[in-house]
This record gives C-alpha cells, sequence and structure tokens, in this order.
C-alpha cells in the first residue's frame, strides 16, 4: 500500500503559528481575559429581564461633580426632595476651614441645590416634625485628638457657683490656676454656669444652698509634658475677685496628654423644607454629638446620649424638644444608653431600645434591649438576644406591618474597634404575653453596618455592610436581600455596586426605589497600610415589583391633611386590583440608626372608581407628621406615593411628661 506524505499548507502553518501566539497570550494574560469575560456576562446577565423582575437593578446616580459630598445624613421631606447633610464630612480640614457642606436633591428633576450650613452638623441627630420641617440637633465642636497628636495637655475643668443670686458666663479664654500646682489652663469655649440652688426648711426655717457646676475643656497656655497636671487641684478664676473669686472657681483631676474625644454641640435647627434653609431654634440643654432624636406621639422629640462639650457620654441627662414653643426640657430622672442608640416609638406610647447602637459607651453599661416608660422612667428587660456583646453597628427596624409590633435586629459588632461581626437577625414581638428575642435567618454574611428599608409590599431590603470595623481589611459585602415577615423568608437580590460601611445608609423613594449613600472605610486596601477614601457615589436601587408590567396609580394626588381616624378617597383605574394600602414615614437615616421609618396597614374599601382609606386612631402608632400613601395590588406592586399630613392629636389629658 502506498502512502502519501501530507504537505501542510502555508496557510494552515500561518494559522497554526496565530493561533499559538494567542493561545501563548492567553497564558500570561488569562485571568485578565477570563476576568473581563466573566464581568461582560455578568453585565449582560443582570441586564436580563427575568433577572431584574426577581431580584431588583441597580443604577448610578450621575451627581455632578460640584455637588458630591461626604453624605453622613440622609432625610426624605415631604416636598419628594432628599437633604443630604454632610457638615464637615469626617474632614478635620474641611472643619477648620469652617466648610460646612448640605445639598438638596430632587431625585424627579434631578436637580441639585447648595444649603447654607450655620454650624458643623456632623454626626448631629434629626427626626421628622408634625409639620414637615426636619429637626437637627447636636453635631461637632471639636474633633478627636490621639495621643500622638496631642501638643498641650488639657481635661475637664468643672467650674462651679456658690452664689444663689447670680449665674455666671465665662467667655472662651478664661485662665484657670491652680491654688497648689500653680499651673494655668485656658478655656476653649464660653461656659455657663448656673445660680447655686436656694431652698428653705420650712419647718426649720432653715436655708441650705446647693452649688451648681458646669463643664468646660481647658488646655495649658504652653507646649510640653511638663504642664500636665497629676491630683486633684482647685482652680481660681482669673480675672473674678471678691465675692465673685470666692464663690466661682474650678477643680479638676488630672489635666494630661491621652485621647480626647469628639465634643458636641447644643445648637438645633429646624430645616424648612419650603424656603428650603435652616432656621435657628433653642439649644439643647446637653451638648451632644452622636445622639439619637425620636418623635413621640404629641409631636414632641425625646433627645437621648451623645458625647458632651468635654467629649464624655452624656451621663443619662435627657430632655424633650417641643416644636410649638421651640424649647428643649429635662427629663425629671435620667436613664443612660450608649451614643445613637436604636429607640422607637411603640404602640402603647413607650420607647422600645432594640439595643441596637454605635460608636461610644461602656461595653456594660445600657446595651441591654428593653421598654422605657417615659412617665416614670421604668425599663423593662426584654430578653433572648443571641450575640448580646456584638450588637454595636447593628441595624434595627420595626418590621412592616407596624400594628404587629415586631422588630428585627440585624447583623452587628463588638464595642469600639472590635473585629467581631456576626449574620445573626433577631426578632421579638411586643405584643406576645412575654416578649422574648428569637433568631431569625441569618443576613447574607456577617455585617457591621447593613442598612434596612421597609419597602411598600411589606418586606424588607437589607444592603452592604462590612464584616469587619469600617471596612478594615477589605471586608465590604457586595450583597443585599429581601426579608419577607409573612414567611420568615428571605432571598438574596442584586449584588450593590460599590461597598458601604460606616457613615453609609437608605432612604426609601416616593416612586418606590431605594437610594444608598457614602461609605468611610478607615483602610483602602486589604493590608491596611492606605487610607480610605469616602464613597460619594449615590445608587439606586429598583425592586423586583417595578419591573412587572401595569402599575396602580392613585389619583387626585395633590397633598391633603387626614387626622386620626379620618378618611380620605382617590381615584384609581383598576381599584378591584388593590389588595392593600400601606402609609409609610419618611426616612431619616444616620450611623445604621433610621428609627423614623414604619409602614401601617391602613383599613380601605373600594369604590367605583377608586379607593376610601381609612387612618388608625392610636398617635402612637402613627405619630403626627408627613406620610407616604400607596396602593398595593395582589402581586406586590405598590405605586407611586401620595403625601399625606396627620396633625397631632387632640390632648386625652393634662401632659405630665418632663414636668413633674
Amino acid at each position: 500500500m502506498n502512502f502519501r506524505r501530507y504537505r501542510v499548507s502555508r496557510r494552515t502553518r500561518r494559522f497554526a503559528v496565530g493561533s499559538g501566539v494567542v493561545l501563548a497570550l492567553a497564558g500570561m494574560n488569562g485571568p485578565a481575559i477570563w476576568g473581563y469575560a466573566s464581568h461582560e456576562y455578568h453585565d449582560y446577565k443582570i441586564n436580563q429581564p427575568e433577572y431584574k423582575e426577581r431580584n431588583g437593578h441597580w443604577d448610578v446616580v450621575d451627581v455632578p461633580e460640584r455637588y458630591r459630598i461626604n453624605t453622613i445624613h440622609a432625610a426624605l421631606l415631604h416636598t419628594g426632595k432628599v437633604l443630604l447633610v454632610a457638615g464637615s464630612g469626617n474632614n478635620a480640614a474641611h472643619f477648620r476651614a469652617k466648610s460646612f457642606r448640605t445639598v438638596l436633591w430632587d431625585p424627579v428633576a434631578d436637580t441639585y441645590k447648595d444649603i447654607p450650613t450655620p454650624k458643623d452638623l456632623f454626626c448631629a441627630g434629626h427626626t421628622q416634625l408634625p409639620d414637615g420641617r426636619l429637626l437637627v440637633a447636636g453635631g461637632t465642636q471639636r474633633y478627636e485628638k490621639l495621643e500622638g497628636d496631642i501638643t498641650k495637655a488639657g481635661g475637664l475643668m468643672v467650674v462651679h457657683n456658690e452664689n444663689p443670686d447670680k449665674p455666671m458666663t465665662l467667655p472662651a479664654g478664661t485662665r484657670f490656676t491652680g491654688r497648689k500646682n500653680g499651673k494655668t489652663f485656658e478655656s476653649k469655649d464660653a461656659v455657663l454656669v448656673p445660680r447655686a440652688k436656694k431652698e428653705q426648711n420650712k419647718e426649720t426655717r432653715k436655708v441650705t444652698v446647693t452649688v451648681s457646676t458646669a463643664r468646660v475643656y481647658v488646655e495649658a497656655l504652653q507646649k510640653g509634658h511638663e504642664f500636665e497636671t497629676g491630683l486633684t487641684d482647685n482652680y481660681r478664676v482669673e480675672g473674678l475677685s471678691g465675692k465673685d473669686g470666692q464663690n466661682v472657681y474650678g477643680i479638676a483631676n488630672k489635666l494630661s496628654f491621652d485621647k480626647k474625644d469628639f465634643q458636641g454641640i447644643k445648637d438645633s435647627f429646624e430645616f424648612d423644607p419650603v424656603a428650603e434653609r435652616y432656621v435657628t431654634v433653642d439649644p439643647m440643654n446637653e451638648a451632644r454629638w452622636y445622639p439619637t432624636l425620636t418623635t413621640l406621639q404629641d409631636g414632641r422629640v425625646l433627645s437621648v446620649s451623645g458625647l458632651d462639650e468635654i467629649g464624655q457620654v452624656v451621663p443619662g441627662k435627657n430632655e424633650v424638644y417641643d416644636p410649638k414653643t421651640k424649647k428643649w426640657t429635662y427629663l425629671p430622672d435620667e436613664r443612660f444608653f450608649p451614643t445613637y442608640p436604636a429607640l422607637f416609638l411603640t404602640d402603647k406610647g413607650r420607647i422600645f431600645y432594640t439595643g441596637s447602637n454605635a460608636g461610644y459607651g461602656p461595653a456594660d453599661k445600657g446595651r441591654v434591649p428593653g421598654l422605657w416608660d417615659l412617665s416614670t422612667n421604668a425599663f423593662t428587660e426584654v430578653p433572648g438576644m443571641s450575640d448580646p456583646d456584638i450588637l454595636e453597628t447593628s441595624m434595627s427596624v420595626l418590621l412592616p406591618p407596624a400594628q404587629d409590633q415586631r422588630y428585627m435586629v440585624l447583623g452587628g459588632g463588638g464595642v469600639g474597634e472590635d473585629a467581631r461581626s456576626t449574620a445573626r437577625t433577631r426578632i421579638v414581638d411586643l405584643h406576645a404575653d412575654r416578649p422574648r428575642f428569637r433568631d431569625g435567618p441569618d443576613l447574607y454574611a456577617k455585617a457591621r453596618y447593613p442598612s434596612s428599608v421597609i419597602l411598600p409590599d411589606d418586606t424588607v431590603l437589607t444592603t452592604n455592610g462590612s464584616g469587619d470595623y469600617r471596612g478594615r481589611s477589605a471586608s465590604n459585602v457586595l450583597k443585599a436581600e429581601i426579608y419577607d415577615p409573612a414567611d420568615n423568608s428571605r432571598h438574596e437580590v442584586a449584588d450593590p455596586l460599590v461597598g458601604r460601611n460606616y457613615h453609609s445608609g437608605a432612604l426609601l423613594l416616593p416612586d418606590g426605589r431605594v437610594m444608598t449613600f457614602g461609605s468611610d472605610s478607615l483602610f483602602g486596601d486589604r493590608a491596611n497600610s492606605k487610607p480610605g477614601v469616602f464613597q460619594q457615589q449615590i445608587d439606586l436601587y429598583t425592586p423586583p415589583y417595578l419591573y412587572k408590567k401595569g402599575r396602580p396609580e392613585l389619583k387626585d394626588t395633590a397633598p391633603r391633611t387626614v387626622e386620626l381616624g379620618g378618611t380620605a378617597t382617590y381615584r384609581a383605574e383598576r381599584p378591584q386590583d388593590i389588595a392593600k394600602a400601606r402609609l409609610i414615614r419618611p426616612g431619616s437615616f444616620t450611623h445604621v440608626t433610621n428609627v423614623e421609618q414604619r409602614s401601617i396597614a391602613l383599613e380601605f374599601k373600594r369604590t367605583a372608581d377608586g379607593i376610601t382609606v381609612t387612618l388608625p386612631k392610636d398617635p402612637s402608632l402613627v405619630p403626627p407628621g408627613w406620610y407616604m400613601l400607596n396602593a398595593v395590588d395582589g402581586r406586590g406592586v405598590p405605586s407611586p406615593a401620595v403625601w399625606v399630613k396627620v396633625p397631632p392629636a387632640a390632648p386625652a389629658a393634662p401632659e405630665t411628661l418632663a414636668k413633674r
């Protein structure tokens, strides 16, 4: 048999050589090519209609460069606009330059407006008021100083006043000289020392005088360790003589080079959504940095915790703001909480503390969940919390509908810069005979700083967070999920576009989408060798329900006022499709805290061309203010929201809170 030798053609040889080069290059760049291909496939997959219908979709908001700020706080206003507050934005250079930023964003018109910001509202508290204004209280007086950055000895000076006939105001720059150590320190801020308290015994007619005190931060006049002090000393006040010099004096313990925490301010403002400006109101009695503000059933506002004017956690002195008088009043009794405690108004008028908090406070004080009766100061602990020692930076949410009074605590971490975190969720039913936390389904990952948002279809979206403190060691979590309280189920949805941890948050918008903002990673790499950069990107999540065809729509959408127990009628094209109606309070989010948000089930009747809704009568279930009203069809698709104003209920009995 004859065999013919096969000769490779020139074309085949060229093809083979070319293929070899391609394969060689592929071997060298395989990870890049594979990564590119994977990215292209992922991008293709998440944009498919069937994927969006189950998982939703994320988009980036194209914010003009001049309006990109370090958003620390965000609140939805009844105008539909979102107030983005940075203050100094955790940037010491901005603080020194007094460069404080607030931007007002209109998601519908996609417009932005700079708002003059009167003080550094970085790490303030905020809440919705009955008339639609946003109360903003507290903020930053001074940035923290670490031990290596401190050049002058300093600390707390307690100023005493023994004169019952007059208070004493000492301006910034007042000097205090130790009677024993002879060292002089200067106050950094003005301080008002109230007059001493004078009381007379009715039976013995004996008069007693109780000295009053005030606190101020002081520093040595010169740099150097030789100016720090050791033991407690009494300090005379420079410039005072005679009886004033005898009655007014300072007492300080160690004045040293120890780390100095952030310091708060007393300033309070109402942001007017119509005039689009801050309006100054009376300051709080206590300076607060990291406070929580909670709206009460009569429209007044409870202010709790925070770091004071010398950087210590406010020692249980809580106060209430009256939007009618624009003034603050102390509660008669003290109760201590760590900073940014999650305090919710319950349907019995009590305050529920879930145990969630953020930032500062001892690990063994004020961290147990419970129900707080403001009228008596009684506190009833709620047991059963799993991972109770890693509740800091956890998220808390009142599960929908609010009538059920079921609360969920999600994730969390150890106190301070502790690396521990948890994926646990815990749920408590306050209507149970003996309320007790029980574990729900685990989150998508161990997470500090997760952001949870109540959706109009009675589910809860939770997104992002980080496995370690402030995203340390590249621990940001790029995951999101939707939890359904009806059957205690969860399913993961489209992955977020960027990591978000400390100083991040999320809000429900009137059109049913969710905005996410912020993130302040401590480091920018896995090795923790590069400083982090604040995430200024704003993203929008479109939930799965908005990818279903057809959507309910309420007509007659002009804002209206509806009293508790009152009704309102709206036209709708297909009223027979409407399965439920929800009244949703606009969110006010900062530092893993949004105690404002709640979704209230409304009774409703279908009419020939629409629906008539009836509001509950309980003011503790529906605190006064503006709300979004959504009609939801049988598929869980909500209508765009219409705005409803709920005025305060007429007081049923004389008020006693803060007046005992």
